[in-house]
């Protein structure tokens, strides 16, 4: 299955471990499109974050903002006929974890920088969100085991999970498809990909639902 050519920016979205970066990882191999992914583990402050959220939680979300503001401004630079781009990461997310940490005087000084940067961003032609339920991501967070995320409370997890569905309940500036992730390894099992590949191919409608039981 080939996915349309109109999708030529595509972005893989999701809570903390749903899996966002293998599957956007598949998808520019299979694509031969350029990757973008975010680099969570080069932020300074993100594991200081974790341990003491009111304290780290303005400079997490500040070097955040400006680092992937950055690189999707630099994907609305590119000339059309470049290869397609598959990221992990849609800037808007940046403003769910901003509101959800900053206190509001913080976030009233990051929201000023967000309006000045996002307009200068892209706008995917696709958006895939993946989800997945809270007790899903704590095991996969736990089995991964990153250093980082080792302070990461499971209230925290829920928190951004309920988020996520929240925003992407209303969310309309891009086509969308929302996918149920919890019994399917899009790694592991090709068929699964497959299947995934199909879906999007033949969506019809700007939002669109895909699961599997």
């Amino acid at each position: 299955m080939t996915i349309p050519e109109k999708y030529r920016y595509i972005v893989v979205e999701g809570p903390i471990a749903v899996g966002k970066t293998s599957l956007a990882r598949l998808l520019a191999h299979r694509l031969n499109a350029q990757l973008m992914l975010e680099d969570a583990q080069s932020n300074p402050f993100l594991e200081r974050f974790y341990r003491q959220p009111e304290r780290y939680a303005f400079a997490t979300q500040m070097f955040f903002l400006f680092q992937r503001a950055l690189q999707a401004s630099d994907l609305k630079q590119r000339d059309l006929f470049d290869s397609p781009t598959v990221s992990d990461f849609l800037l808007d997310k940046d403003v769910l974890f901003a509101r959800m940490n900053l206190a509001d005087d913080e976030f009233d000084l990051y929201h000023r920088m967000y309006q000045f940067l996002q307009p200068r961003t892209a706008t995917p032609d696709l958006v895939i969100y993946l989800q997945a339920p809270a007790e899903t991501l704590i095991e996969r967070v736990r089995r991964r085991g990153w250093a980082v995320e080792r302070p990461i409370s499971e209230r925290y997890l829920q928190d951004v999970a309920d988020t996520y569905a929240s925003y992407f309940h209303d969310y309309d500036a891009s086509p969308l498809l929302i996918v149920n992730s919890e019994h399917l390894n899009f790694v592991d099992h090709t068929h699964d990909f497959d299947l995934l590949l199909e879906r999007i191919g033949s969506m019809r409608s700007r939002r669109e639902f895909f699961n599997r039981s």
